[in-house]
Protein backbone atom coordinates (compact mmCIF):
# COMPACT_ATOMS: atom_id res chain seq x y z
CA UNK A 1 0.00 0.00 0.00
CA UNK A 2 1.22 3.33 -0.70
CA UNK A 3 2.39 5.79 1.96
CA UNK A 4 -0.34 8.43 2.34
CA UNK A 5 0.56 12.12 2.77
CA UNK A 6 -0.68 14.09 5.80
CA UNK A 7 0.05 17.87 4.36
CA UNK A 8 1.52 19.36 1.51
CA UNK A 9 3.75 22.70 1.64
CA UNK A 10 6.71 24.27 -0.09
CA UNK A 11 10.36 24.42 0.91
CA UNK A 12 12.09 27.84 0.27
CA UNK A 13 15.67 29.29 0.42
CA UNK A 14 17.10 32.18 -1.39
CA UNK A 15 15.01 32.16 -4.74
CA UNK A 16 14.21 28.26 -4.65
CA UNK A 17 11.01 26.50 -4.09
CA UNK A 18 10.45 22.57 -3.78
CA UNK A 19 6.98 21.13 -3.56
CA UNK A 20 6.52 18.18 -0.97
CA UNK A 21 4.23 16.09 0.39
CA UNK A 22 4.79 15.35 3.95
CA UNK A 23 4.56 11.57 5.50
CA UNK A 24 4.98 10.30 8.83
CA UNK A 25 8.42 8.79 9.69
CA UNK A 26 7.42 6.53 13.13
CA UNK A 27 4.43 5.19 14.40
CA UNK A 28 4.19 3.98 17.95
CA UNK A 29 3.60 0.57 18.97
CA UNK A 30 3.09 1.15 22.69
CA UNK A 31 0.11 -0.75 23.92
CA UNK A 32 -2.81 1.28 25.84
CA UNK A 33 -5.02 -0.02 27.75
CA UNK A 34 -8.97 1.22 28.41
CA UNK A 35 -10.16 1.82 32.31
CA UNK A 36 -13.00 -0.50 32.75
CA UNK A 37 -16.14 -0.93 35.65
CA UNK A 38 -14.41 -3.71 37.26
CA UNK A 39 -18.70 -4.90 37.57
CA UNK A 40 -19.78 -4.91 34.51
CA UNK A 41 -16.57 -4.36 31.91
CA UNK A 42 -17.92 -1.61 30.83
CA UNK A 43 -15.79 1.72 29.18
CA UNK A 44 -15.33 4.26 31.79
CA UNK A 45 -15.87 8.02 30.99
CA UNK A 46 -13.70 10.89 31.14
CA UNK A 47 -15.17 13.90 33.10
CA UNK A 48 -13.54 16.96 34.72
CA UNK A 49 -14.54 18.27 37.89
CA UNK A 50 -14.04 21.22 39.60
CA UNK A 51 -11.66 20.84 42.56
CA UNK A 52 -13.67 24.11 44.28
CA UNK A 53 -17.27 23.00 44.13
CA UNK A 54 -16.88 19.29 43.21
CA UNK A 55 -19.70 19.88 40.09
CA UNK A 56 -18.96 18.10 36.66
CA UNK A 57 -17.80 20.74 34.52
CA UNK A 58 -18.97 20.45 30.48
CA UNK A 59 -16.74 21.82 27.74
CA UNK A 60 -18.95 24.80 26.91
CA UNK A 61 -18.72 26.52 30.08
CA UNK A 62 -14.59 25.30 30.08
CA UNK A 63 -12.55 28.55 29.80
CA UNK A 64 -8.61 28.11 29.11
CA UNK A 65 -6.09 29.91 31.51
CA UNK A 66 -2.27 30.49 31.95
CA UNK A 67 -1.26 29.71 35.80
CA UNK A 68 1.40 33.26 36.01
CA UNK A 69 1.36 32.03 40.05
CA UNK A 70 0.66 29.89 42.36
CA UNK A 71 -3.32 29.58 42.11
CA UNK A 72 -3.12 32.50 39.88
CA UNK A 73 -4.49 32.60 35.98
CA UNK A 74 -4.74 34.49 33.16
CA UNK A 75 -7.76 33.51 31.17
CA UNK A 76 -7.29 33.82 27.97
CA UNK A 77 -10.87 33.88 25.36
CA UNK A 78 -10.61 31.44 21.98
CA UNK A 79 -10.63 34.29 20.25
CA UNK A 80 -7.50 36.23 22.09
CA UNK A 81 -5.78 32.68 21.17
CA UNK A 82 -6.75 32.88 17.46
CA UNK A 83 -5.41 36.05 17.03
CA UNK A 84 -1.80 35.01 17.84
CA UNK A 85 -1.62 32.70 16.01
CA UNK A 86 0.32 33.04 12.32
CA UNK A 87 -0.72 32.38 8.59
CA UNK A 88 -0.31 29.24 8.10
CA UNK A 89 0.40 28.35 4.61
CA UNK A 90 2.83 25.13 5.04
CA UNK A 91 6.15 26.66 3.99
CA UNK A 92 9.03 25.35 5.56
CA UNK A 93 11.68 28.53 4.92
CA UNK A 94 15.43 27.60 5.10
CA UNK A 95 17.39 29.99 7.48
CA UNK A 96 20.73 28.41 7.84
CA UNK A 97 22.31 25.02 6.76
CA UNK A 98 24.97 24.26 9.46
CA UNK A 99 27.27 20.81 9.79
CA UNK A 100 24.66 18.40 10.38
CA UNK A 101 27.47 16.52 13.27
CA UNK A 102 26.84 19.65 14.67
CA UNK A 103 23.15 19.36 15.84
CA UNK A 104 22.43 17.39 18.95
CA UNK A 105 20.19 14.64 18.80
CA UNK A 106 18.13 15.88 22.08
CA UNK A 107 17.07 18.90 19.63
CA UNK A 108 14.84 15.92 17.84
CA UNK A 109 11.20 15.86 18.79
CA UNK A 110 9.47 14.05 16.31
CA UNK A 111 10.43 12.96 12.32
CA UNK A 112 8.64 13.33 9.27
CA UNK A 113 9.53 12.57 5.76
CA UNK A 114 9.31 14.71 2.38
CA UNK A 115 8.56 13.43 -0.80
CA UNK A 116 8.11 16.08 -3.80
CA UNK A 117 4.89 17.06 -4.83
CA UNK A 118 3.73 17.69 -8.37
CA UNK A 119 6.64 19.48 -10.43
CA UNK A 120 9.25 19.26 -8.05
CA UNK A 121 11.15 16.39 -8.79
CA UNK A 122 14.14 17.76 -10.13
CA UNK A 123 14.06 20.85 -7.47
CA UNK A 124 13.75 17.90 -4.83
CA UNK A 125 16.57 15.84 -6.24
CA UNK A 126 18.80 18.87 -6.86
CA UNK A 127 18.48 19.62 -2.74
CA UNK A 128 18.91 16.55 -1.97
CA UNK A 129 22.61 15.91 -3.33
CA UNK A 130 23.75 19.46 -2.39
CA UNK A 131 23.00 18.67 1.28
CA UNK A 132 24.38 15.27 0.73
CA UNK A 133 27.54 16.16 -0.93
CA UNK A 134 27.71 19.71 1.93
CA UNK A 135 27.48 17.44 4.48
CA UNK A 136 25.02 20.14 6.40
CA UNK A 137 21.36 20.18 7.62
CA UNK A 138 18.71 22.99 7.08
CA UNK A 139 17.41 24.70 9.77
CA UNK A 140 14.11 26.57 9.23
CA UNK A 141 10.79 26.97 10.62
CA UNK A 142 7.48 25.11 9.44
CA UNK A 143 4.15 27.33 9.21
CA UNK A 144 1.43 25.39 9.77
CA UNK A 145 -1.38 25.21 12.20
CA UNK A 146 -0.92 28.49 13.16
CA UNK A 147 2.23 27.77 14.80
CA UNK A 148 5.70 27.79 13.79
CA UNK A 149 7.46 24.75 14.45
CA UNK A 150 11.65 25.06 14.46
CA UNK A 151 12.51 22.12 12.09
CA UNK A 152 16.03 20.49 10.34
CA UNK A 153 15.85 19.29 7.08
CA UNK A 154 18.57 16.52 6.33
CA UNK A 155 19.77 13.75 3.77
CA UNK A 156 18.61 10.51 5.03
CA UNK A 157 17.65 7.11 3.52
CA UNK A 158 18.23 9.22 0.17
CA UNK A 159 15.43 11.57 0.72
CA UNK A 160 14.90 14.55 2.73
CA UNK A 161 13.82 13.78 6.42
CA UNK A 162 12.44 16.86 8.58
CA UNK A 163 13.19 16.98 12.52
CA UNK A 164 10.70 19.19 14.36
CA UNK A 165 13.42 20.11 16.90
CA UNK A 166 12.65 22.04 20.71
CA UNK A 167 13.62 25.42 20.95
CA UNK A 168 17.04 26.07 23.33
CA UNK A 169 15.03 26.96 26.11
CA UNK A 170 13.49 23.00 26.30
CA UNK A 171 16.13 21.15 26.52
CA UNK A 172 17.89 20.88 30.32
CA UNK A 173 21.42 21.22 30.59
CA UNK A 174 24.24 19.62 33.02
CA UNK A 175 24.36 22.68 35.25
CA UNK A 176 22.72 21.67 38.23
CA UNK A 177 23.22 17.72 37.51
CA UNK A 178 26.38 15.94 39.45
CA UNK A 179 28.31 14.66 36.72
CA UNK A 180 30.91 12.53 38.90
CA UNK A 181 33.19 15.13 38.12
CA UNK A 182 34.75 14.11 42.17
CA UNK A 183 35.21 10.72 41.40
CA UNK A 184 38.86 9.46 41.09
CA UNK A 185 39.57 6.45 38.42
CA UNK A 186 42.15 3.61 39.45
CA UNK A 187 44.68 2.51 36.72
CA UNK A 188 43.67 0.44 34.26
CA UNK A 189 39.78 0.47 34.95
CA UNK A 190 39.15 3.10 31.53
CA UNK A 191 41.20 -0.03 29.73
CA UNK A 192 39.07 -2.44 30.82
CA UNK A 193 36.47 -0.38 30.00
CA UNK A 194 37.55 0.30 26.78
CA UNK A 195 37.91 -3.48 26.17
CA UNK A 196 34.59 -4.47 27.25
CA UNK A 197 33.28 -1.34 24.75
CA UNK A 198 35.21 -3.26 22.28
CA UNK A 199 33.71 -6.50 22.87
CA UNK A 200 30.38 -5.52 23.17
CA UNK A 201 31.14 -3.16 19.94
CA UNK A 202 29.13 -3.71 16.03
CA UNK A 203 29.99 -2.12 12.52
CA UNK A 204 26.87 -0.71 12.45
CA UNK A 205 23.66 0.49 13.87
CA UNK A 206 20.89 -2.34 13.31
CA UNK A 207 17.85 -1.52 15.53
CA UNK A 208 16.11 -4.08 13.11
CA UNK A 209 17.64 -6.62 15.51
CA UNK A 210 16.27 -5.27 18.97
CA UNK A 211 11.86 -6.08 19.39
CA UNK A 212 9.98 -4.22 22.49
CA UNK A 213 9.81 -7.68 24.51
CA UNK A 214 7.08 -6.24 26.90
CA UNK A 215 4.73 -5.56 24.24
CA UNK A 216 5.30 -9.07 23.05
CA UNK A 217 4.71 -10.64 26.23
CA UNK A 218 2.04 -8.68 26.71
CA UNK A 219 0.69 -9.20 23.35
CA UNK A 220 0.75 -13.26 23.92
CA UNK A 221 -0.86 -12.76 27.11
CA UNK A 222 -3.77 -10.78 26.00
CA UNK A 223 -4.27 -14.02 23.05
CA UNK A 224 -4.39 -16.49 25.98
CA UNK A 225 -6.73 -14.28 27.72
CA UNK A 226 -9.30 -13.89 24.97
CA UNK A 227 -9.00 -17.62 23.82
CA UNK A 228 -10.00 -18.46 27.72
CA UNK A 229 -7.04 -20.11 28.97
CA UNK A 230 -6.13 -20.23 32.44
CA UNK A 231 -2.75 -17.86 32.52
CA UNK A 232 -0.37 -18.81 35.48
CA UNK A 233 2.17 -15.86 35.80
CA UNK A 234 6.35 -17.61 36.08
CA UNK A 235 8.05 -16.33 39.27
CA UNK A 236 10.40 -13.45 38.87
CA UNK A 237 13.84 -13.53 38.38
CA UNK A 238 16.27 -12.71 41.11
CA UNK A 239 17.79 -9.46 40.76
CA UNK A 240 21.08 -10.04 40.28
CA UNK A 241 24.30 -9.41 42.70
CA UNK A 242 25.65 -6.08 43.29
CA UNK A 243 29.43 -5.83 42.71
CA UNK A 244 30.30 -2.54 44.52
CA UNK A 245 34.12 -2.73 43.06
CA UNK A 246 34.50 -1.17 39.49
CA UNK A 247 36.92 -3.14 38.78
CA UNK A 248 35.60 -6.35 39.99
CA UNK A 249 32.53 -5.37 37.79
CA UNK A 250 34.46 -4.78 34.87
CA UNK A 251 36.58 -8.21 35.00
CA UNK A 252 33.96 -9.86 35.58
CA UNK A 253 31.77 -8.55 32.73
CA UNK A 254 35.07 -9.16 30.05
CA UNK A 255 34.98 -12.82 31.43
CA UNK A 256 31.40 -13.53 31.13
CA UNK A 257 31.71 -12.14 27.40
CA UNK A 258 35.12 -14.38 27.19
CA UNK A 259 33.70 -18.12 27.94
CA UNK A 260 30.89 -18.39 25.77
CA UNK A 261 33.18 -17.28 22.82
CA UNK A 262 35.84 -19.86 23.90
CA UNK A 263 33.29 -22.65 24.41
CA UNK A 264 31.98 -22.04 21.09
CA UNK A 265 35.55 -22.23 19.38
CA UNK A 266 36.33 -25.62 21.19
CA UNK A 267 32.65 -27.33 21.00
CA UNK A 268 32.76 -26.54 16.94
CA UNK A 269 29.81 -24.21 15.80
CA UNK A 270 26.86 -27.34 15.96
CA UNK A 271 27.50 -27.08 19.71
CA UNK A 272 25.17 -24.26 21.52
CA UNK A 273 27.63 -22.28 24.12
CA UNK A 274 26.18 -22.74 27.55
CA UNK A 275 24.92 -19.16 27.71
CA UNK A 276 23.05 -19.83 24.72
CA UNK A 277 22.15 -23.11 26.51
CA UNK A 278 20.67 -21.65 29.63
CA UNK A 279 18.71 -19.12 27.95
CA UNK A 280 16.51 -22.04 26.15
CA UNK A 281 16.26 -23.74 29.29
CA UNK A 282 14.85 -20.77 31.06
CA UNK A 283 12.37 -20.35 28.53
CA UNK A 284 11.31 -23.77 28.42
CA UNK A 285 10.71 -23.98 32.16
CA UNK A 286 8.37 -20.38 32.22
CA UNK A 287 6.29 -21.95 29.21
CA UNK A 288 5.87 -25.06 31.36
CA UNK A 289 4.79 -23.15 34.02
CA UNK A 290 1.90 -21.44 31.94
Amino acid sequence: MAARAIASGTISFGLVSVPVKLYTATRSQSLSFNLLHDADKSRLRQQYVCATCGEVVERSAMVKGYEYAKDQYAVLTDQELKALEQQTDQSIEIEEFVPIKEVDPVYFEKAYLLGPDKGGQKAYRLLCEAMAKAGRGALGRFSTRGKQQLVLLRFAQGGLMLHALFHADEVASFAEIDRGEGATLKPGEIDLAIQLIEQLGSDAFEPEKYTDEYRTRALELIERKVAGQEVVLASAQAPRAQIIDLMDALKASLEAKQKPAAAAAAGGSSRRPPQAKGRVVARASVAKAK
